[in-house]
């Protein structure tokens, strides 16, 4: 008895594995403690690179960048290591480690020159070239995108899509080229049917030097010539057949039309059948007052004989009318209110 007394006081029973209490947690604070000292070296040598780079003159930007990181990322790291002794969640412990590799990698990315940094971004640059690309495109500014699809070849090495570029850039641009010419070669037309030569001369050689690489512009200039002169041809054969049908008013009509057209030479052959289709239309005219003056038709008198006046201003007939027009005019604007 005394020997099972003495084994019960002696040896007590084990106790069950689930009852053992957990590790006070000694290991989480040395972590803890640990990362935080990483976080203090890490922080400090990006701080002292950082204040590096900017006193070097060629990447002072960059040293600006990392000193504001650093110091704007440090307190939260710092806050958040100190966490990690008074808590066992282990998921503060990974983002902390994130936080300091990526802190890690930029002060490895700061030491890298500039071509390095293009090699690790050029998938990113790619598409930033190919957006811009894109853009000058749809703005029409050509010689802008083929500078970006140049940079794109050579640069970063991606020929095929440069060569992709090219041929969008041709294509749309040989579109739009055709259509702004066709709509510029309408408005010249129009200028060319309104017998407005100078603006028609005038658009030709705008529309040349717009569009100097289209070969439907080369021609245009011999185009609207071309036109003048079929027009002065056409003007001068009715004249001539208006004169010879003896249809003075007409032919007078036609002959102020084609003066501008006619040089001295040119105007020579027809200066005698001029002058007699003048002489005649000045005669009808004349016919044209008397009769209205004799039929006291004051109105048409006054208009007949300041047309007189005017178009043939040095003639013994004018002398004649502004000796009576004043009169003329005074009997017309009796008959008006009374009309």
């Amino acid at each position: 008895m005394s020997q099972h007394g003495s084994g019960q006081a002696g040896t007590a029973p084990p106790l069950p594995a689930t009852d053992l209490p957990a590790p006070a947690g000694p290991r989480r604070r040395t972590g803890g403690g640990a990362t935080l000292f990483i976080l203090i070296m890490l922080y400090t040598l990006a701080l002292a690179l950082s204040v590096a780079l900017v006193m070097n003159e060629k990447y002072t930007q960059l040293g600006v960048i990392g000193t504001l990181l650093v110091l704007t990322l440090a307190p939260v790291a710092f806050v958040l290591a100190a966490t990690l002794h008074n808590r066992s969640d282990g998921r503060l412990i990974d983002r902390v480690d994130d936080l300091s590799r990526n802190v890690r990698m930029l002060a490895d990315q700061s030491l890298l020159s500039d071509d390095a940094r293009r090699v690790l971004n050029r998938q990113h640059e790619r598409e930033l070239l190919r957006v811009a690309i894109e853009e000058d495109i749809e703005n029409r500014d050509w010689d802008a995108a083929m500078v970006l699809v140049k940079e794109l070849a050579e640069r970063f090495g991606y020929r095929a899509d440069a060569e992709d570029f090219r041929r969008k850039i041709d294509q749309v641009r040989a579109d739009t080229v055709d259509t702004d010419v066709t709509g510029a070669i309408g408005y010249l037309d129009g200028l060319v049917l309104q017998r407005r030569w100078d603006h028609a001369f005038a658009e030709a050689g705008r529309i040349q030097r717009l569009f100097p690489d289209s070969s439907r512009v080369l021609s245009l200039r011999s185009r609207v010539e071309q036109a003048q002169a079929a027009y002065k041809a056409d003007l001068e054969r009715r004249f001539l057949m208006a004169a010879q049908e003896g249809h003075a008013d007409n032919a007078l009509t036609l002959l102020k039309e084609l003066d501008p057209y006619l040089t001295i030479v040119e105007g020579e052959p027809l200066r005698e059948l001029a002058r007699g289709v003048i002489g005649k239309a000045r005669d009808n005219l004349g016919a044209q007052f008397k009769l209205a003056v004799q039929d006291r038709r004051w109105r048409q008198a006054a208009s007949i004989g300041e047309q007189i006046i005017a178009e043939f201003p040095n003639s013994r007939m004018a002398a004649e009318v502004r000796d009576v027009i004043d009169g003329i005019r005074i009997r017309a604007n009796e008959v008006a209110p009374a009309a």
